[in-house]
């Protein structure tokens, strides 16, 4: 079985064991190290491939943020933070996940299955296909092709070079980045409202200073540079 290096970083002693507690109960996950200091931990990415950090954000001397941008080439980043205020300006850093403190084993799992979702995809990107019909799109993933109504879309999810389309019973991955899907026609449609995220009009529900509300009551981030769209186009 393949596994993943990854790295988990955060000055408080008790969250930083807590953590490591948790990722030893997934066999995919190979902890590199479990750092207090994120200058130390900086040491480790030019000695080892990384594919997934687990980091707090407010730490002295280089913050979690800062330490993302410096670790960009690592695909996977989850922080894990007391301070959810910070949600909104970590996604701008291709952030999977964003979890907040107490760190509760159930909210750990679900990220989990994020992660499992996109390693697994970026792994099987050549399966994936995407082509247009008259207001559906067919979807092939492996051997599986799926032909999707447009209108059943309810909002697009960004996972670096590809895009996951949000129905309300299932997530579906196409080849492409968020931005180059929004260029297509079929999609004129759709809303940038965040970096990670584009929404279909019909389905919003509810919105908020820094957060949209579609059908299934899920939640989506407003990113700091689209919140002109948002109030432009819903």
């Amino acid at each position: 079985m393949e596994k993943w290096n990854c790295i988990i970083v955060d000055d408080e002693d008790v969250d930083r064991l807590m953590v490591v507690s948790f990722a030893k109960r997934f066999p995919k996950l190979n902890i590199i190290g479990a750092f207090k200091s994120s200058r130390e931990a900086l040491e480790i990415l030019n000695q080892q491939k990384i594919d997934i950090l687990f980091l707090d954000i407010d730490m002295p001397e280089l913050n979690g943020v800062d330490f993302r941008k410096k670790a960009a080439e690592v695909p996977v980043c989850i922080f894990i933070t007391g301070h959810a205020e910070y949600a909104v300006e970590s996604f701008e850093l291709e952030t999977l996940d964003f979890i907040v403190k107490p760190v509760r084993f159930d909210r750990f799992e679900k990220a989990m299955h994020r992660v499992e979702l996109f390693l697994e995809i970026k792994q099987k990107a050549q399966l994936f296909e995407l082509s247009f019909g008259e207001n559906t799109i067919e979807i092939k993933e492996g051997t599986e092709r799926t032909k999707l109504k447009l209108s059943d879309i309810l909002y697009l999810e960004a996972l670096k070079d590809y895009t996951l389309l949000a129905t309300s019973h299932k997530k579906h991955c196409v080849w492409s980045n968020i931005g180059s899907l929004l260029k297509q026609d079929p999609f004129q449609s759709f809303v940038r409202i965040h970096k990670s995220f584009a929404v279909q009009k019909p389905f919003v529900k509810k919105i908020a200073s820094q957060e949209i509300i579609v059908s299934n009551d899920v939640a989506l981030p407003v990113g700091r540079n689209y919140k002109d769209n948002v109030k432009q186009y819903l």
